[in-house]
């Protein structure tokens, strides 16, 4: 049988074996039907010729190249084509004028601006109602309505005190004026914490043996408490803690107990505790200093201001220069974000009130003992924010600007004055120191210890018969509170305390510390005859 023919693509007998004369390349040629037409000029000849001729190519012998080509070649054109078509498309796309957007995922980087670490609004705190209205509000402090005797100042004998306390508390030349605009910070503001010298201070100014064992039980109870990672925490996990949660408050405030009683993180019973606890805080720190991102709104400020003094005090403790620049930085933010009126608040540099404003410069004190830059011109308006809540020689200080004054506010205003450079005999000092000790001692019924930490440091700076006072009730009560013995052995309970429901255990136990520490924590301010020490 023989094999079939192929279709041949010949017509109007022209032969299949003639080979077609070459094609113009880039002329498409029209799909006329084979017909011998008559044409009137010669251009339709032409164009007639050129379609006989493609009538006339064998187009087997594409048909038998393609059967001979290997499939690779076929295969490499075909795809090498698609990508070609594939690219002129996209080519396209991206051309014009039109607008292309572009989606990616970005990177945070932090930025030195303290723009950068605004704090958020101010959040209600996660207490029952009944909590909050039970603790909100303080007594009003009237002057007008007191009836006080006003001793006159005088010196008070002393226990003798060695060449070394002597010469620490050594007298300055009195100035004719009643107020200095800054008070230069002593070198040795820290120097009784330790050694010889601490114990010279608590015979001279009224610690006892009871003080000093409740003390060492309140450190070690801190120590249980520490976490893992060498932090506190405001919750736990001891009993009764805080509503909220504020983890660089909770380790500035241990540390700063530690501390107060002569540890550092190279030296002291509590070495290796404080030691855990300066690491940690340091990993809090961004690059504007500011260490407490994780804290409630309204609590931020409060625990960088304690964050700074414990990093300021270490620093001022040990010159270890791996702290200096930690504590610089946190020097800085406090100018950064001091506020037009000269105080501190909840967010950088907005408002003000008393109490943040005590802690901040209690921060800026500490840089100056410590030898950082402090500008002088922060402590001036500092001054001038006072100015703004204290009414002078005849009112206390209140929280802010417009409010009614109050023992607490007062306690920090007189304090805050102390440290900028009011003189002892300073009418204002005097009567303000006078009326908190006639009016509103330590009252075991009433526990404050926010309170009587600052009215505990100021009496003390002040010294004489009215320290005398105040020290006779503190050192006996304050000790007489501490839990004995359980679990919490060691802690102060922070249930019937003004604040203590909001603080926690942990704030309470710390806060009496302070005031039990108070004999060598700070070297005194003013020599007992009406001029300053330092």
């Amino acid at each position: 049988m023989s094999a079939p023919l192929r279709p041949s693509f010949t017509t109007a007998g022209i032969p299949p074996s003639v080979v077609p004369p070459p094609r113009d390349r880039w002329r498409t040629e029209p799909n006329e039907p084979a017909a011998d037409v008559a044409v009137p000029t010669s251009v339709f000849r032409r164009l007639f010729d050129k379609i006989r001729d493609l009538r006339k190519f064998d187009w087997r012998t594409i048909d038998w190249r393609l059967e001979n080509t290997p499939p690779w070649l076929i295969s490499m054109v075909l795809h090498l084509s698609l990508l070609l078509a594939l690219a002129f498309i996209t080519l396209a796309a991206s051309g014009g004028d039109r607008a292309l957007l572009t989606l990616r995922q970005g990177e945070w980087e932090p930025q030195a601006e303290l723009a950068e670490f605004v704090i958020e609004p101010i959040a209600p705190l996660e207490l029952p109602i009944e909590a909050v209205a039970e603790i909100q509000h303080e007594p009003d402090f009237d002057f007008h309505s007191l009836q006080v005797d006003q001793p006159t100042v005088e010196t008070v004998a002393m226990a003798s005190s060695s060449p070394m306390l002597d010469q620490l508390i050594a007298k300055t030349t009195p100035s004719a004026d009643l107020t200095t605009p800054i008070r230069t910070a002593h070198p040795a503001m820290f120097a009784g914490r330790s050694g010889p010298l601490k114990a010279e201070l608590l015979k001279k100014y009224g610690g006892t043996k009871v003080t000093e064992d409740a003390v060492a039980l309140g450190l070690a109870w801190l120590k249980r408490q520490q976490l893992p990672g060498g932090n506190w925490s405001m919750r736990g996990p001891y009993t009764t803690g805080s509503f909220s949660e504020n983890e660089t408050a909770a380790t500035a405030m241990a540390m700063l107990a530690f501390m107060g009683a002569g540890s550092t993180h190279r030296s002291g019973p509590y070495e290796k505790e404080v030691l855990r606890a300066v690491h940690w805080l340091v990993k809090q720190q961004d690059r504007s200093g500011f260490m407490a991102h994780r804290a409630n709104s309204h609590e931020k400020m409060y625990a960088q201001s304690q964050a700074m003094i414990a990093l300021c005090e270490l620093y001022a403790m040990t010159k270890d220069s791996w702290l200096r620049p930690y504590a610089q930085a946190a020097c800085d933010f406090a100018k950064d974000s001091q506020s037009p009126a000269g105080g501190w608040r909840y967010q950088p540099r907005t408002d003000s009130d008393t109490s943040v404003t005590g802690w901040f410069l209690m921060g800026l004190k500490s840089g100056q003992t410590a030898g950082l830059e402090v500008d002088p011109d922060v402590l001036l308006r500092v001054g001038k924010f006072l100015d703004t809540v204290g009414g002078g020689y005849d009112e206390g200080y209140a929280y802010m600007q417009g409010e009614r004054s109050s023992p607490t506010m007062t306690a920090v205003g007189l304090l805050c004055r102390q440290y900028l450079g009011w003189q002892r005999n300073h009418p204002a000092m005097s009567r303000g120191l006078i009326t908190l000790e006639a009016n509103y001692p330590i009252d075991p019924g009433q526990p404050d210890v926010y309170y009587w930490y600052y009215a505990t440091q100021a009496m003390h700076h002040y010294g004489g018969p009215l320290w005398d006072d105040w020290n006779a009730k503190l050192r006996v009560d304050l000790p007489a509170m501490q839990d004995k013995q359980g679990a919490e052995r060691g802690s102060w309970p922070p249930q019937r305390d003004a604040w203590g429901r909001l603080g926690g255990r942990l704030y309470t136990t710390c806060f009496a510390l302070y005031n039990l520490e108070v004999y060598y924590r700070h070297m005194p301010l003013y020599s007992q005859d009406q001029t300053d020490v330092w």
